[in-house]
């Protein structure tokens, strides 16, 4: 085995702001890879090599090098790195590590502009998110919106290269041919994206079967595609020119993000045969791809019944060789627009107890129109808390620490302590402001919902009388 040198301690993104290109963490690491036919990360595992970027990756996660390595290697983690987005901190996406948490923005013909983009980011960052997507169709020039993403970012950042794609022959299905895509792909290479959506496995002889489904196609990019095979009568060209797809990638390091093209977009349409017989395609295009030692993740649904998550995740690990799942919600039920982060968070929680290893937060803008930087921060906290709620069902090594502490620091009425291990400590010192903000209240033994008389945590018994409780109760027995 062969190990390469070791990085600096590792920093919280949500601290750190973007690195100029010279003093950037991966300048160096990145460099020695210059002119390599492949540079994934998956390539160097196979090959024995831990990366810079893996033990990086084993420090954030207290986990073994070692341990990153073999993961990467068999596919089951992945570390998306593209080698051009040099200020990138290294983070890991697979069973093996903490549920991660992935956050969408995105500027439309509608609304939003380049400088609201990047208050949507630099508010995923302050609030945890693990990685972004840009998901862009206009409000600017594309190219310049996700230059100016991938340099403010420190966390990975994820495309769906069909919308530029489409935008490039001005939202013309007939003129779009596979040349147009790949073209759209190998420049968001070139800019840096670490991952991306490809809606590969959406096959032609998959479209008669969602002709019972309430809501037929429900993915962006799906739908762009199924128009485009019902207006050409040719299969899928993401499908057919995958094995170019796969070159592009090895050449930057980019990470398949497979497209569920055909989840489900209701409760109603919930693992039905056009979901499953595209997951089956998914895994196929997995294998593909680690012939070519390029890493995979599989996306999932969708809107899925609480009692159907169990089957989704498990199915998924058998179709796709355990590559790493990443799921959005699932939503549990379709009636509350508005509250469609709560719902999906319901979802989302067991999914990542079942093993999915990363949740795509859904806002309450959800259904509803394009979101905010407010959106993003619901959002995000609201799968921030089904992430962690996840670890701590899987009992990973130290998951529970935070709430024991927080817990403590609650029992002693240490408000400002408790405030500051919160996910939200803006909002939970808000709150808590709201109808005590002097700071005498910041030691104070109640809050305004019990008030100072009826707080069950001032019932504080101390060693000796507890002693003296046990030796009557051992003497009286029964009788009292």
């Amino acid at each position: 085995m062969t190990s390469l040198n070791l990085s600096p301690t590792p920093a919280s993104p949500a601290t750190k702001s973007a690195q100029t290109a010279s003093t950037a963490l991966r300048t160096a690491w990145i460099a020695k890879r210059q002119g390599q036919p492949n540079v994934s990360q998956m390539h160097y595992a196979r090959q024995g090599v831990i990366t810079e970027e893996m033990e990086y990756v084993a420090r954030r996660e207290n986990l073994p090098a070692d341990l990153i390595k073999d993961e990467v290697a068999r596919g089951r983690m992945i570390i998306p790195a593209n080698i051009n987005h040099p200020n990138l901190e290294p983070m890991a996406i697979g069973i093996a590590s903490k549920c991660k948490v992935n956050a969408n923005i995105g500027a439309s013909p509608n609304s939003s502009d380049i400088n609201e983009e990047i208050d949507k980011l630099r508010m995923a960052i302050k609030y945890g998110a693990d990685t972004l997507m840009d998901l862009s169709t206009g409000g600017g020039n594309l190219d310049e919106i996700r230059t100016a993403v991938i340099n403010n970012s420190p966390i990975p950042i994820g495309t769906v290269p069909i919308y530029q794609a489409l935008e490039s022959v001005h939202g013309s299905i007939e003129n779009l041919d596979a040349q147009d895509f790949l073209h759209i792909i190998e420049k968001h290479a070139q800019q840096g994206v670490d991952y991306m959506t490809i809606h590969a496995g959406i096959l032609i002889e998959h479209l008669p079967l969602v002709k019972d489904r309430l809501t037929g196609i429900v993915s962006r990019g799906g739908g762009i595609m199924a128009q485009w095979m019902l207006h050409h009568h040719k299969q899928n060209p993401l499908f057919s020119h995958y094995d170019d797809i796969i070159e592009i990638f090895k050449r930057y390091d980019v990470s398949f993000s497979l497209g569920d093209s055909l989840r489900p977009g209701c409760q109603h349409d919930a693992s039905d045969a056009a979901q499953l017989a595209e997951l089956k395609t998914l895994g196929q295009l997995t294998r593909r791809a680690w012939q070519h030692d390029v890493q995979v993740m599989v996306e999932g649904p969708g809107h899925v019944p609480m009692d159907q998550i169990e089957f989704n995740v498990k199915k998924q690990m058998e179709e796709c060789s355990e590559a790493p799942f990443y799921v959005l919600g699932p939503l549990v039920t379709d009636i509350a627009p508005g509250y469609d982060h709560i719902t999906s968070a319901i979802g989302a929680a067991m999914a990542g107890w079942y093993g999915t290893a990363m949740l795509c937060y859904v806002t309450p803008k959800e259904h509803l129109g394009l979101p905010d930087a407010e959106d993003v921060r619901n959002g995000l906290i609201a799968y921030k808390i089904a992430a962690h709620a996840a670890d701590i069902a899987r009992h990973r090594p130290g998951a529970r620490d935070r709430d024991d502490e927080l817990s403590r620091a609650r029992y002693n009425f240490d408000w400002n302590k408790q405030f500051d291990l919160s996910l939200d400590p803006e909002r939970a010192r808000e709150y808590h402001d709201q109808t005590l903000p002097a700071d005498i209240y910041k030691t104070a033994e109640f809050c305004s919902m019990c008030g100072p008389k009826f707080c069950p945590m001032q019932t504080k018994v101390d060693a000796d009388k507890l002693s003296e409780l046990e030796e009557f109760l051992a003497k009286e027995g029964s009788s009292v």
